[in-house]
């Protein structure tokens, strides 16, 4: 269905894309070196400081990454719950015919207004509450295991090799295939998930951000595993999230395609051909020792460890 944009929803077009690059260029003003310094921290400590700092940085990033691929949906929900002002009548009949069981109802600018930030907004939190989840509970418990278990390389190498080939597989999912369908047809997803009122649009904003995580999760969950959270990866999924759900004929191929790359990597990780342990761990250190005298390394700690043992033994000797 294409959709005719009146004044409004151009407004809602440019805000999202002007949102998206603001964000982008918040990202880009971090240098890699800041940026690895404060997922470093994050990903090593339970540190609230630098957790806050992450979270603050992932959900600018999804801001970023995401906001260009949900336009269609923004659009088409604010033509449904708007419909009375800003569309033709024969719109009008099309969206209430298929709307059989739950009608929207037509509401004024303000309500319109709030209603569609809701939905957006919801969107993202369930976006941030899925970046702190990997971290909380997969990067600070693995680079525990990681620090001082240098000589177990092949057992981390296996780790994330599995990582990266379960993440490919699942691109060739049923679930994939049933999320993306959802996230490439607005129309569908409403037409499943209509619910009138505010919390209508709280509740239709968290569903859709459920649907993207269930579509896109592999790319987020490798960005944090992998330590690939930097400017390039970041734009290289993007772009391959936006295909996904903007290119609804050849969407899921470009999922499988990508897939199969997921899963090539990881089988030569598994058998030593590629070692993403020492990538995972050495593109940070570099990062944050580059970046500035604030970093922090597997190495930092044990150093530091080690200085606070002999101070202290110095001391008893005293």
């Amino acid at each position: 269905m294409v959709l005719k944009l009146n004044k409004v929803q151009t407004i809602i077009l440019i805000l999202l894309i002007l949102t998206s690059a603001v964000s982008w260029f918040l990202l880009s003003r971090q240098s890699d070196a800041d940026n690895n310094n404060v997922m470093m921290r994050a990903m090593m400590l339970y540190d609230p400081i630098s957790i806050s700092l992450f979270t603050a940085t992932w959900t600018v990033g999804m801001a970023a990454m995401m906001f260009p691929a949900i336009i269609p949906m923004a659009l088409l929900f604010d033509r449904l719950i708007s419909g009375g002002n800003n569309t033709t009548k024969s719109e009008k009949q099309t969206d209430e015919n298929l709307m059989l069981e739950e009608k929207p109802k037509y509401d004024n600018k303000k309500s319109v207004s709030l209603k569609l930030s809701l939905f957006v907004t919801c969107y993202l939190v369930v976006w941030a509450l899925t970046g702190v989840a990997l971290l909380l509970g997969w990067s600070i418990p693995m680079n525990s295991l990681l620090v001082g278990n240098g000589k177990q390389q092949q057992l981390f190498d296996t780790i994330f090799g599995v990582v990266l080939i379960l993440s490919g597989l699942y691109q060739f999912s049923p679930l994939k295939t049933k999320c993306l369908g959802y996230c490439e047809s607005p129309m569908s997803f409403f037409m499943r998930r209509w619910r009138n009122g505010i919390w209508g649009a709280v509740r239709m904003g968290a569903y859709h951000g459920l649907y993207c995580l269930g579509c896109c999760w592999p790319y987020f969950l490798l960005m944090i595993a992998l330590g690939w959270m930097n400017l390039l990866w970041m734009g290289l999924f993007a772009a391959i999230i936006f295909g996904e759900k903007i290119w609804s004929r050849y969407g899921i191929w470009i999922a499988r395609i990508t897939g199969a790359g997921f899963v090539i990597i990881g089988l030569f990780t598994m058998v030593g051909i590629i070692s993403l342990q020492n990538n995972v761990i050495g593109n940070n250190m570099q990062g944050s020792s580059s970046g500035s005298g604030n970093s922090i390394s597997s190495e930092n700690i044990k150093e530091s460890k080690s200085n606070d043992n002999k101070m202290s033994n110095m001391k008893g000797m005293s």
